[in-house]
């Protein structure tokens, strides 16, 4: 890109956008202002930085996000002065705490017009807290090489910041002098007749992350009698290869593969035949319990989002070794150690070892695992198949049945998640399930999930009603969207999770007060209608009541828009099944 020696602040905005675009930066979202005018102009100007212009901070956040998830690379999130980056606040902590990388680039205006009323105005440092990985305030902008050098540099270190180790935000507060628009003010003139951008840029390059390999506990793994491998979310950029090097570490070990819903190896069981995702019910079961416990566990990411499963695991503390990360992924506070490696390099070594139990099940550990895993899956397969209605378990179930193979589904938190990891049974369709498990709120549903579908294959968003609603906003995106989004909005009158939690007995049987505190408070049920608010927005929609409808719409998905499909679910049946299902004896 040519740089822009207009005046001071266009041609230091264009040699930020031009680091950027060399270190790898495809996308760049840029919210509406006055004081971030440079930025805004110097990125649309880019021809290799794709630009999206989102009216919503909050919502513009959320859409990086979901892009991030998809590209596996820092979003570019720019903003003016004010209040406006504060809205970026709940996206920042999602990629904080889920390890995706953003860069915050809030305008401000310089030191001297701030604490003195100058308007649209607030103290800007270091307003996200301990969500960012590292923290910048920039120059204010001069025609200097040895300061555009600063620029360059201070960019190519919080890009590698952003990426290195566990990813996450990075903020540049940026202050600008008038004037803002590229007008010409004569202070460059000189500067570019001897500018060597060859030169100054030779050397920004995207950066090499080593990551540390730590000698690997293979001895002690293969002399384990009774080992388990617990797979928990995961959204790797490969998902085959990440369940082919799973699939390494079971046969090399001879240890079974307890899979979570948001993990890609429900959808790739062929690659892992001793696959099981029924543990939840199993573990249920006081004397399954009891003969299943490990001695040693491979634990991949986080740990799966079952209490059941680490209620289990918290009374039996068996040794667990935690592959793949730098944070601590231990809310069992039992005996750990982390492995910070890449799970390819511990399937790489257990290749190249001789060490093997392959076919080894000298107590029949594997054998119960897998024994109890066909019960259930035939039991909940028999159960499902046969309901007629849509009730929320369901639902989930026939989405595993009928997606398009390899569609990128983005699963909300609060009950669907849940569904997912009770419901959601092995397969072979490839299916990529993506999320926001940092902070595990439904803030931004919506606008994440249609930031993972930009550019993306087909995808569909599987939430309930109360997280479609509370991100309306993302359907102004939908002008932006390059690809397609369906909307499985599950209606069921409100927090459907509340019904799970003890909450739900407490109104009904204080009989003290004649207000119904739970569903008023807790389950907080809407009287939006759906198709009028789409039709506001301009957003297809279409609302389902049979099994036969949904599938129809879910079996094959259109190649651009988006388009809501409301499911309607009796809330209470939903209930009474989901128990019905998980405790059966």
């Amino acid at each position: 890109m040519p740089i822009d020696f207009r005046n001071t602040n266009s041609l230091w905005a264009s040699v930020a956008a031009e680091t950027l675009a060399r270190l790898g930066l495809q996308t760049a979202i840029l919210c509406p202002g006055s004081r971030s005018t440079p930025l805004t102009f110097a990125f649309a100007a880019h021809a290799q930085i794709e630009t999206l212009p989102i009216l919503d901070e909050r919502s513009a956040a959320f859409f990086a996000l979901g892009c991030a998830k998809r590209q596996h690379l820092p979003v570019a999130l720019v903003c003016t002065s004010g209040t406006a980056g504060a809205n970026f606040y709940p996206a920042v902590i999602e990629a904080y705490e889920s390890g995706i990388p953003l860069l915050l680039l809030t305008a401000d205006r310089p030191p001297e017009l701030r604490h003195c009323g100058a308007g649209q105005t607030i103290d800007q440092q270091k307003l996200y807290g301990s969500f960012v990985k590292d923290y910048r305030e920039l120059a204010v902008p001069e025609a200097e090489v040895d300061l555009l050098a600063y620029l360059r540099q201070a960019l190519v270190s919080g890009w590698r910041q952003a990426v290195s180790g566990v990813p996450g935000p990075v903020h540049f507060n940026c202050p600008f002098r008038d004037p803002l628009p590229p007008l010409p003010d004569g202070k460059t003139r000189s500067l570019s007749t001897d500018f060597d951008a060859n030169t100054f840029f030779a050397h920004v390059v995207p950066p090499a992350i080593a990551t540390p390999h730590l000698p690997l506990p293979l001895r002690t793994w293969q002399q384990t009698k009774k080992g388990l491998i617990i797979a928990g979310p995961a959204t790797p950029l490969n998902p085959e290869a990440y369940c082919r090097a799973v699939g390494i570490l079971s046969r090399q070990l001879g240890w079974p593969v307890l899979a979570e819903g948001l993990s890609p190896l429900r959808n790739y069981q062929a690659l892992n035949p001793t696959l099981v995702s029924s543990y939840d019910t199993i573990l249920r079961r006081s004397e399954r319990a009891a003969s299943l416990v490990p001695d040693q566990v491979i634990q991949l990411g986080p740990l799966p989002i079952s209490k059941v499963l680490r209620q289990w695991l918290k009374v039996h503390q068996p040794r667990r070794w935690i592959v793949g990360s730098q944070r601590n992924l231990d809310p069992l506070h039992g005996p750990v150690q982390m492995l910070t490696t890449e799970l390819s390099f511990v399937a790489q070594q257990l290749s190249a070892s001789e060490l093997s139990n392959a076919g080894s099940d000298k107590d029949g550990y594997v054998e119960r695992w897998l024994t109890y895993e066909k019960a259930e899956q035939q039991r909940l397969s028999a159960e499902l198949s046969q309901e007629k209605g849509l009730v929320e378990s369901k639902v989930v179930w026939l989405l595993s049945q009928y997606l398009p193979e390899e569609t990128p589904l983005f699963i909300a938190n609060s009950m669907p998640v849940r569904d997912v990891e009770y419901f959601w049974p092995p397969g072979n369709r490839r299916v990529r399930p993506v999320f926001s498990r940092g902070a595990n709120g439904i803030d931004g549903t919506l606008s994440t999930a249609m930031g993972m579908a930009h550019r993306n294959v087909p995808a569909v968003l599987l939430t309930g009603d109360l997280a479609f609603l509370h991100d309306t906003n993302g359907l102004l995106n939908a002008a932006q969207l390059v690809g397609h989004l369906t909307v499985v909005v599950v209606n069921n009158g409100g927090g459907g999770i509340f019904e799970m939690l003890p909450v739900a007995q407490f109104d009904e049987a204080s009989g003290e007060t004649p207000e119904n505190i739970f569903e008023k408070y807790f389950l907080t049920p809407q009287k939006i209608v759906l198709s009028s608010l789409c039709e506001a927005y301009g957003v297809n929609f279409c609302q389902v009541t049979t099994v036969e409808a949904l599938v129809e719409k879910i079996a094959t998905l259109p190649t651009s828009g988006v388009r809501v499909v409301e499911v309607i679910c009796n809330r209470q049946q939903s209930v009474e099944q989901r128990k019905r299902l998980l405790n059966a004896e």
